[in-house]
């Protein structure tokens, strides 16, 4: 693993790349943010966070930081006052779109199963 956790990709010692993946998107609200950009569009960093209000605002600022250096996020800043930042997924973060589907389709399931809730 990194020894700097904001710098994700070690390229070094992964077992399987599937791993790759895992790392590229661990970290508490990085699921969850680049759902909402995938099935949503761009968002500014307000909307972000009313859709996130548990985040911190540093938490949500580290993790869109870690996405971006990534690649999986571009960010664009409005020279308005105040200023404007939207983020939305680049292409190679676009991509993960039909996969993160498939994953809530399965999330569904499972509770589905198991009653509504995880036991």
């Amino acid at each position: 693993m990194p020894e700097d956790r904001t710098h994700k990709v070690s390229c070094s010692s992964y077992v399987n790349e599937v791993e790759v993946a895992f790392e590229l998107l661990s970290g508490k609200w990085v699921p969850l943010i680049v759902w909402t950009l995938a099935t949503e569009g761009t968002k500014r960093f307000g909307e972000l966070r009313k859709i996130m209000p548990s985040a911190t605002q540093k938490m949500l600022t580290q993790q869109l930081r870690a996405l971006e250096k990534n690649g999986l996020v571009s960010r664009k800043i409005y020279p308005e006052v105040p200023p404007v930042v939207e983020y939305s997924l680049t292409d190679i973060g676009r991509k993960l779109s039909p996969i993160l589907k498939d994953l809530n389709a399965w999330s569904r399931e499972y509770l589905d199963d198991r009653g509504g809730r995880g036991k």
